[in-house]
């Protein structure tokens, strides 16, 4: 009988690091292995976030490794008490690995949230885009015919599944997009410096409100969470390509 494919626990994490070049950039998230569990590694799960509901259904379906957007530790020591002591509880209890990768993902040029949603759109002509403490994170470029912004607002909704707020600040039709997933509408006076008629990101800030009008951007928000689901199952999706690893993609939508 074949034997199951695996790896060990710190050979993968050791690719990860490499592969995401997580050293990078200055994130206040804790990328990188957050919790140690086995040893071993047979079978990954991906999810956007780190929640009880999401470490437990990574170790009910029998996953060694939880790859997540977002993870537990963001800059600052958090007291083991109340649900983030939970969180570590369910991780530990199950031997489960927790593997975050916070702006690293958002970032990658190939299995990125921003560089999967450009390859969806079949962005062209591509550029780095949206600054991020002195990183370009996102990408903008032309998309290969000019559709009305409710055509491409349509459209994004299909790719996400969520229904879109549209912000119609700008050209009543889109042709030059830039692309920032989860919370980028501060990139709006980038997008307009650039000569960008829309930018698609995902959740909207009150205090950038204005400036899609004042700007003439469009912008279209597709969700945080929606926006973000793209990148945990490109790289899962790489390493079951690479290792041989199964994967299961944990769905838990927040609706923002």
């Amino acid at each position: 009988m074949t034997q199951a494919p695996e790896i060990s626990r710190d050979e993968l994490v050791a690719w990860l690091n490499d592969y995401l070049q997580i050293g990078k950039y200055p994130d206040p998230s804790l990328n990188g292995l957050q919790i140690e569990g086995t040893n071993t590694i047979r079978r990954v799960a991906a999810s956007v976030d780190t929640s009880v509901n999401t470490l437990q259904a990574a170790a009910d379906a029998g996953a060694d490794i939880l790859l997540v957007h977002h993870g537990l530790f963001w800059g600052k020591p958090i007291p083991v008490v109340g649900p983030h002591a939970r969180r570590l509880r369910t991780a530990l209890m199950a031997d489960l690995n927790l593997y975050a990768a916070h702006i690293p993902l958002d970032a990658h040029s190939e299995v990125g949230n921003n560089a999967m949603m450009a390859g969806a759109l079949s962005l062209q002509n591509t550029q780095p885009f949206g600054d991020w403490m002195g990183h370009k994170i996102g990408l903008a470029g032309e998309l290969p015919f000019t559709q009305s912004l409710q055509d491409f607002a349509d459209r994004v909704q299909k790719l996400t599944g969520e229904i879109c707020l549209v912000h119609g600040g700008g050209n009543p039709n889109v042709h030059r997009l830039g692309i920032v997933s989860g919370s980028g509408s501060d990139a709006i006076p980038e997008a307009a410096a650039l000569g960008l008629d829309t930018l698609l990101t995902g959740e909207p800030e009150h205090k950038n409100f204005n400036d899609a009008f004042e700007y003439g951007v469009n912008v279209v928000y597709a969700g945080h969470y929606e926006t973000e689901v793209f990148g945990v199952r490109a790289l899962a999706a790489k390493i079951e390509d690479k290792f041989g690893l199964p994967w299961q993609f944990l769905n838990f939508p927040t609706g923002l």
